[in-house]
């Protein structure tokens, strides 16, 4: 793929020099020249590996290939260690238990649009995103807080999973935590398949490799691409060809391939990438069109579910691709126009009305390149969450009209947003998956910095609607993710600014059914310095009847928090009886005298009786399938435990796993947690003298109620 751009006589549809392309500048000629998006070695040297550890480390990595060959004359990059696709087996890959993804892809639907410019039912967005290196992702999180959270799958239709290069290698499966979170939001997660250009080390032979036929005509790696998305657990694959020097006899094969893919697993979702054609060569066309048609659609037979469109586009190309696309019985939706953000973010200059038109259709979808802007170098989480709802939500994080920062046309002004909260029980605690620490009932059990997405809760669709009593404009508190102090995880949502009136602030949009016992806890404070905070639960039972529209809110009275109180929990009855649905979910604030308020909530749950109820079952037997001690009182460990049985909690469903170590006063330390049932400790730390540390494992359901705990021991 590419991504330099160049300007407006090239009639692309972003602008400006990216990161990779100020390293690597002198390999592109001519204006409509690019460097691959995909990149090669050099490409990859642009993208912080995150470290690999030490030699001799336990720590385990998300898994990556090359189809079968290996570069000749070459050496893996630091930190690599070169595989095989066709020679990999389950059964043989130590690290494949902390790569396994649990977490089912949830169904969702969409409610009433936050304004009338989103629509529902027409653009969607795909996103390419680079967590980290290829050779140095890790399989179960780390101990830092700065990490690429993303919390806004309410826009995205599909996440790929970026990565891949000459030096390392150059198909990557998805690690487990990011797609257990885009599975509890309902977004699928498709791995990488880059084949990279000649001037990135990219070699026709892994082109050759991947498209192979056996005797029979049978596609190996074909079966080992399903066999890995199936194994691992994420949702398909995204076909990046960039490897000049083919032939029209070699576009055939590679169409064979893809129609091979297709039909072996028909669950399985791929997106092929505009740059590989129907001649065998490398060329950009910036469309859909006879070039690229046949790795798209072959007769009948659909092969991609979508094409994500180069950047060289222009409203014409968009405007035909969208025309073909309708004649060959497929939805212009299906097409991702490219807006490349890597290196200028929403400053990047994009021809919005070319593909996302206001006042008409639009024309087709489009896919984000590299939004993972939005995280700089130094910034607190916090920090990185304000510049990432900006990003989605527009400069004044209002989705009634979002708009900005400049030119920049935010996703919530055309999507419509998505919610897969549909059930009960539901709850959340604010946790945007990464922290500086980790808090239980208010209180650190946790110090250390940690990242995981497995662990991120389900969070508000919408940043941040609002309503003030009485007409008129009025003083938006400020809304967003803290993590200077939480009630459970890494972070709370902090409410600040003046309550002149009383504002109701959206939470969730919901199809909850209720029943007459069904209750709304709200867990809450007010900070020190804050005024008095009355504190009430809002209730929608209809979604409202045209977009933007508020909606009609049953106000219930919860209580009024002081500073001296504490974090404290609120419950209120929510449900009239069977028949009824919540629809938006969320709490209406004010203050005295115009005082200044700073208010924290920390949890909200719905429930229907006793929360012990929704207690799943603990975890089986753990094992300690490796361990080593580093020399400087901390030990590095792999844990694995057996599921909870479900048949012995009557059902109860597990959502993620934590393991503590006990203290020898018996209190306990977070080590970390996964929706899986395997674990790596990078750094377990012995208290002096302790010639064994005691582990704990708890299930953990929706609620947040905790299982009975597994233990093991680990000897020093």
């Amino acid at each position: 793929m590419d991504d330099v751009e160049t300007g407006g006589s090239t009639g692309t549809g972003t602008a400006g020099v990216t990161r990779r392309g100020l390293v690597a500048g002198a390999a592109a000629v001519g204006a409509g020249l690019a460097l691959p998006l995909g990149g090669g070695s050099a490409a990859a040297a642009q993208t912080p590996r995150g470290g690999r550890a030490a030699a001799g480390s336990l720590q385990p990595y998300a898994s990556y290939w090359f189809p079968d060959s290996f570069p000749e004359g070459r050496e893996p990059d630091p930190g690599a260690v070169w595989r095989s696709l066709k020679s990999w087996r389950p059964q043989d890959d130590a690290d494949l238990p902390y790569n396994i993804a649990t977490v089912p892809l949830a169904k969702r639907y969409t409610p009433v649009p936050a304004n009338a410019t989103a629509r529902a039912g027409q653009a969607r967005i795909s996103a390419l995103v680079s967590f980290a290196g290829t050779a140095g992702n890790p399989s179960q999180g780390s101990a830092k807080a700065d990490y690429y959270a993303l919390t806004h799958w309410a826009y995205l239709d599909e996440l790929v999973f970026w990565g891949g290069s000459s030096g390392e290698g150059i198909v990557l499966a998805p690690n487990a935590p990011v797609t257990d979170a885009a599975h509890r939001n309902g977004v699928p997660v498709l791995g990488n398949v880059f084949l990279p250009p000649t001037a990135y080390g990219g070699e026709l032979t892994w082109t050759r490799e991947l498209v192979q036929q056996d005797a029979l005509g049978r596609f190996p790696l074909a079966d080992k691409l399903i066999q890995v998305a199936r194994t691992y657990g994420f949702d398909g694959w995204f076909l990046n060809g960039e490897t000049d020097g083919g032939d029209a006899a070699l576009a055939r094969q590679v169409a064979d391939f893809v129609q091979a893919l297709r039909k072996g697993a028909p669950e399985l979702r791929i997106t092929w990438y505009d740059a590989f054609n129907a001649d065998g060569r490398v060329g950009w066309q910036g469309a859909l069109n006879d070039k690229n048609a046949m790795f798209f659609q072959r007769g009948a037979d659909k092969l991609s579910d979508t094409v994500f469109v180069d950047f060289r586009w222009s409203a014409a190309r968009l405007a035909s691709s969208a025309a073909y696309a309708r004649r060959l019985g497929r939805s212009p939706y299906e097409l991702w126009a490219g807006v490349d953000v890597e290196a200028n973010g929403w400053n990047a200059r994009v021809d919005w009305d070319a593909f996302v038109p206001e006042g008409r259709d639009h024309v087709v979808s489009y896919g984000l390149y590299r939004p993972e802007w939005t995280r700089r170098a130094g910034d607190t989480p916090g920090q990185f969450h304000a510049r990432d709802d900006q990003f989605w939500g527009g400069q004044d994080t209002d989705p009634s009209a979002p708009a900005g920062p400049g030119s920049w046309r935010p996703a919530a002004r055309t999507v419509a947003d998505r919610s897969t909260i549909t059930s009960v029980p539901f709850a959340t605690t604010f946790n945007a998956g990464h922290g500086t620490a980790w808090y239980e009932g208010g209180v650190r059990t946790g110090e250390a910095e940690w990242n995981h997405l497995g662990l991120q809760d389900r969070l508000p669709g919408r940043r941040w609607a609002m309503w003030a009593d009485g007409a008129g404009t009025f003083p938006r508190p400020r809304v967003g993710f803290d993590f200077g102090a939480a009630w459970r995880g890494g972070s709370s949502l902090l409410v600040e600014g003046t309550l002149d009136r009383p504002v109701t602030l959206e939470l969730f949009r919901t199809r909850l059914p209720l029943r007459a016992g069904t209750v709304m806890e709200i867990t809450h404070r007010a900070d020190a310095g804050s005024a008095p905070v009355t504190v009430e639960a809002a209730v929608a039972y209809a979604e409202p009847g045209t977009a933007g529209g508020p909606p009609k809110f049953r106000r219930i009275p919860a209580r009024t928090v002081r500073a001296a109180d504490g974090w404290v929990t609120s419950a209120v009855r929510i449900g009239d009886g069977p028949g009824r649905t919540a629809h938006v979910l969320g709490v209406r604030l004010s203050a005295p005298g115009g005082e200044p308020a700073r208010w924290r909530l920390g949890a909200l749950a719905v429930r229907d009786g006793d929360p012990a109820a929704y207690t799943p079952a603990p975890p089986g037997a753990v094992r300690l399938a490796a361990s080593r001690v580093t020399g400087d009182g901390t030990a590095e460990l792999r844990l694995t435990w057996k599921p909870s049985d479900k048949t012995a909690a009557k059902g109860v469903p597990v959502r993620h796993y934590e393991v503590h170590q006990v203290l020898p006063d018996g209190k306990r330390r977070f080590l970390g947690g996964t929706c899986g049932t395997a674990y790596y400790l990078p750094a377990l730390r012995r208290t002096p003298g302790e010639p064994g540390t005691r582990l704990e494992v708890r299930a953990v359901g929706e609620p947040y109620t905790a299982s009975a705990a597994a233990t093991a021991v680990f000897t020093w």
